[in-house]
């Protein structure tokens, strides 16, 4: 006879069996009570109950008798669980079933009609399969005290905002998507806090942020907080983000005013969609601010923020802008693309014309030099004299800062000089060397040009190359002349790890024409005949061109080498090798 006995004091508060009930091994006897938790005493071995003890509300010291099982042969016994459906996971299950696209099939296809997909779509296309933890999904809008709980959960999943942490190609990153499905993707009380605790989390564990921006600002019927807050102004998730040292990269497709835009204007990276209207308004503020009515498609459609430089990247649709962040966010490791090719280029020799005053394609000359399809370009409609963007040599990541001689002959103009200043804070935020292709006859001059703020515009591209941390090369194709030449170097040729051209570069404190009429004006004005004049002033520019071509320039040693076009991929990842290991910089990166 086996004796169960009481192992811990505790109160009788049930008996589940009685003298004569045969019970499989596992099967509950008793259960007592001990500090309000119930414990339940089992079985260890099948056999049949000749005696109970106790009686329910006996008080149990430990080791009282409590029943007399004999042994004996009885079936197995059925799990608890398998004996009917538990309130608790049903509403569960129900709860989380109406997080699901599926559970508001109109608006999704309301979505897909017009182009767009939902906040799920994206972060399941961001993220590596089965990797994503959401954060604060069960949250709805404030508004319980005048709409029903049941309402709010089916209507204002989320409150609006998807946040959560996972892994993009191996990496961990946290997003933050705005579900334009819950009123419009306006902000609320619970989205901030949400936010704010995902931010939180990226800053502790230094992760990159990616934020879909779509949305329309502020939400001002939260009545929950109505009585605790007036204007809302002390929110922190504008200024955490802001604070946040990335990356950060947005992407807006549809949509985004107010303080989605706000979020987005902060970013590192901005990506949208051809489909897009990004405006620090909306219409509801224009109207309220009483500038009349306007439709959101009239404020700020792609094509205006693309040339005036607020969009970093056009792409297509959401799959674009999610593909180019994915190749964002994987700039900081290596890749096997380039890792076979060939060192030498032979065709970048022909890139320079022989003929010295003859333009050329750059882009050419960067799809030559990097590996191939490598190159990701930012803020092309935009600051057409600087091409920057990402690319590759060898599978390693760079940034790329280039002169583009089609425009104004390469010279850098107030535009161009916000765009490669910002270019190089992103790349020293980001921890990513840089590489720049210098042909410019300098800073655009003129009394048109100087009321574009030509000073102070010029001045941040100085003041980016003095403060940049990271390792750098410059390469000298054909003109490098004054400030403008020093500018592309970083501030001066001495600052680059390695500051090398081409046999067709060319150095000079000034452009050689107007060094000639500057410095020779009296001499040539004294020529009475022009074409004696004529023959004199070339002959000026051709010794002034020979003493700064490449060849002689650098036996002065204004820079560090002449290289052959053919093996310049080769210096770059020689020079980068020794130049040590790109960090992440300390420096914020300008909106601008």
């Amino acid at each position: 006879m086996n004796i169960i006995r009481a192992e811990s004091a505790a109160i009788v508060a049930e008996i589940r069996v009685a003298p004569g009930d045969a019970v499989a091994a596992g099967s509950v006897l008793i259960v007592t009570e001990l500090m309000k938790m119930h414990h339940e005493i089992c079985a260890g071995k099948s056999g049949v109950v000749r005696a109970v003890h106790v009686a329910v509300g006996d008080e149990l010291k430990g080791g009282e008798p409590l029943l007399e099982l004999e042994p004996a042969e009885v079936g197995p016994v059925e799990p608890e669980a398998a004996r009917g459906s538990r309130a608790d996971f049903a509403e569960y299950q129900a709860r989380m079933a109406l997080l699901e696209d599926a559970a508001r099939p109109d608006a999704v296809a309301n979505r897909h009609a017009q182009g767009f997909r939902t906040a799920r779509e994206n972060i399941a296309d961001l993220f590596d399969e089965e990797s994503f933890i959401e954060y604060g999904a069960l949250a709805v809008a404030a508004q319980r005290s005048r709409k029903p709980l049941e309402d709010l959960q089916a209507r204002s999943q989320g409150d609006g905002i998807i946040c959560g942490t996972g892994t993009v190609d191996g990496r961990p990153v946290a997003a933050m998507a705005v579900d334009y499905m819950v009123m419009a993707g306006t902000q609320g009380f619970n989205h901030h806090r949400k936010m704010d605790r995902l931010i939180e989390v990226a800053g502790r564990d230094g992760l990159p942020i990616v934020l879909f921006a779509e949305g329309g600002g502020g939400r001002p019927n939260d009545s929950d907080v109505a009585q605790v807050m007036a204007a809302w102004l002390n929110v922190t998730s504008f200024r955490a983000f802001a604070a946040h040292r990335g990356p950060k990269i947005g992407i807006v497709a549809g949509y985004c005013f107010a303080g989605n835009a706000a979020l987005f204007g902060v970013c590192d990276l901005r990506i949208a969609s051809r489909q897009s209207w990004i405006g620090m308004g909306g219409p509801a503020m224009i109207e309220g601010g009483g500038l009349g009515v306007v439709r959101p498609d009239e404020i700020g459609p792609s094509e205006v923020q693309v040339r005036n430089g607020v969009i970093d990247l056009l792409v297509e649709d959401e799959a674009g802008a999610v593909a180019a962040a994915k190749t964002v966010l994987g700039l900081n490791g290596m890749s096997e693309t380039g890792m076979s090719e060939p060192g030498e280029r032979p065709g970048l020799r022909d890139v320079v014309p022989a003929d010295r005053t003859r333009a050329y394609d750059m882009r050419e000359g960067i799809a030559m030099l990097f590996d191939e399809g490598s190159f990701l370009e930012l803020r092309r409609g935009f600051g057409a004299g600087m091409i920057t963007g990402f690319a590759r040599i060898r599978g390693q990541a760079m940034g790329l800062m280039a002169n583009n001689p089609l425009h104004l002959g390469g010279a850098i103009d107030a535009e161009a000089g916000d765009k490669g200043a910002r270019f190089l804070q992103l790349c020293d935020a980001w921890g990513l060397p840089v590489v720049t292709l210098c042909d410019t006859p300098g800073f655009m001059v003129g009394p048109e040009v100087e009321t574009t703020g030509q000073v102070a515009h010029i001045s941040r591209l100085f003041l980016a190359g003095a403060h940049f941390s990271q390792p750098l090369v410059t390469v000298i194709l054909r003109k490098a002349y004054g400030l403008g030449a020093m500018a592309m170097a970083g501030g001066g040729f001495d600052r680059p790890h390695f500051c090398c051209a081409w046999p067709t570069g060319e150095v000079g404190a000034m452009g050689l024409e107007g060094a000639v009429k500057l410095g020779h004006r009296d001499h040539l004005a004294a020529i009475a005949d022009p074409e004696a004049r004529e023959v004199e002033y070339q002959r000026l520019v051709a010794e002034l061109y020979a003493r700064g071509k490449a060849m002689n320039a650098a036996s002065l040693l204004e820079f560090d080498a002449v290289i052959d076009p053919a093996t310049t991929r080769d210096q770059i990842c020689r020079a980068l090798a020794v130049a040590g290991p790109a960090r992440p910089g300390s420096r914020y990166v300008d909106a601008w």
